[in-house]
This record gives structure tokens, sequence and C-alpha cells, in this order.
């Protein structure tokens, strides 16, 4: 337009223009880079996670690994992915692991009461609320009929309890208990944190992790002799 009416164009690009002017909001730019090379490594996960159920070409996940290359970063560029294998490898089974805004890093582990991305949650919350590990926060009672109405009604087999079913029990247990009130006046904190498990969880946990607006990345494998159900 501008050479059909001045018979030359006064800019060289849409940047030269003004219009991209993205760069020009970088203050941090240090930042910006591992904030970068953060979001490459959940899409790698992200795109093996696919690539394990069938909805993702071999080829994505061969460019963000060349990707990831050119930007001289690993999977173990990311924190809590070796908390999370580490502890998975302590404990024989899966587990987790839950990164604070302040760089603590927290863990969870399968236990015959909770899942591992029930327990990390729960163990993230009581952190956050300088509550000893070992307190409990929810009663058997809140627990107990959670797991009869799974596997007596709903045909479960699994008994664990879920990052959804945790919290409601947490919730109940809150009416009665000032702690476990306290433990769940922390969940907003939770928001932007990181977290990795060591398997692939079910789209139950899945789904809680993004409601909690927790950035999640899960191992592309599955647990053995999973019981998701």
């Amino acid at each position: 337009m501008f050479q059909q009416i001045y018979g030359e164009s006064p800019y060289k690009s849409p940047t030269d223009m003004g219009v991209n002017m993205a760069g020009n909001c970088i203050c941090d730019d240090e930042v910006c880079r591992e904030a970068s090379c953060q979001e490459i490594i959940r899409r790698y996960y992200d795109s093996l996670q696919r690539l394990l159920v069938g909805t993702c070409p071999d080829s994505e996940v061969v460019k963000i690994e060349m990707l990831m290359n050119q930007a001289g970063i690993t999977v173990h560029d990311r924190p809590v992915v070796d908390e999370a294998m580490k502890r998975a490898e302590e404990t024989g089974g899966p587990a987790a692991a839950l990164q604070l805004h302040d760089g603590r890093i927290i863990t969870g582990k399968t236990s015959n009461l909770l899942g591992a991305s029930a327990a990390l949650l729960l163990n993230a919350l009581k952190e956050l609320a300088g509550l000893d590990h070992q307190r409990h926060v929810i009663s058997p009672e809140a627990i107990e009929p959670i797991q009869k109405l799974k596997t007596l009604y709903q045909g479960s087999k699994n008994p664990r309890l879920h990052t959804d079913e945790v919290l409601i029990a947490l919730s109940v247990s809150a009416a009665t208990d000032p702690a476990a009130q306290l433990a769940l006046d922390q969940l907003p904190k939770l928001r932007g944190c990181q977290a990795h498990t060591s398997v692939m969880v079910s789209s139950v946990d899945m789904k809680q992790f993004k409601k909690l607006s927790i950035q999640a990345t899960f191992e592309a494998k599955y647990e053995k002799n999973s019981l998701f159900q």
C-alpha cells in the first residue's frame, strides 16, 4: 500500500513499523530464557504422553528433541523430574514431586490410602501451612466412606483416593479440625507451581492439576498393575 502511494515503503518490516514490540516488554532476559526452556520441556513431555496413547506422530517428538539440543537443555533441567524419579526409586512405586514458588520441592509416594498425586497435594498443603508432615489433617472418618463408595458401590478395584477425593476429604475434616482448614486455605498458593509424576496418572488427577493451575508433566509410561479405576 505504501509503495502504491509513495512509490516505496518507508518500513522494512512489521517490526520496523512498531507492530511487533514484544521484545521491548522483556525486562529480565534471564527469566524469560528460563521460562522458555521450561515450556519446551513441558511440551516435550506432553508430546511423549500423546505418543504413548497414539495421538502424536514420532516427528513431533523428534522436532522438540532437536529444539532441546539447540537450546542446550534436557529433562534434568526441570528440577521436579529428578526428585520424582528419585522418590519412586526409593519407594519402589509411583511417586510425584512439586516445586513451590520459593524453590522448596515436596514429594509424595503411593500408599494404601492415597495415590502419589493425592499424597503430593496433601504434603504440599501441609508444608505451606507449616504443619508437621506426620500430622494427620484428614480423619479416618472422612476417608473410609469414600473408599467404601468407590469399592463397594462404584465397582472400583482401587481404594486409594485420587486428588479430587483427597480434597473433598480434607474439606470435610476442615469443618471440625482447624489444622485441616489451615491446610485447605493454602490451595491458592499452588497456582503456577511445577509438578512431575514418575508414571502416567489418571484423567481425574490430570484434570485436577489443571483446575489448580499446577503445571504438571508425567513420565510417558504406565504403572505396572495400574489401577486407575
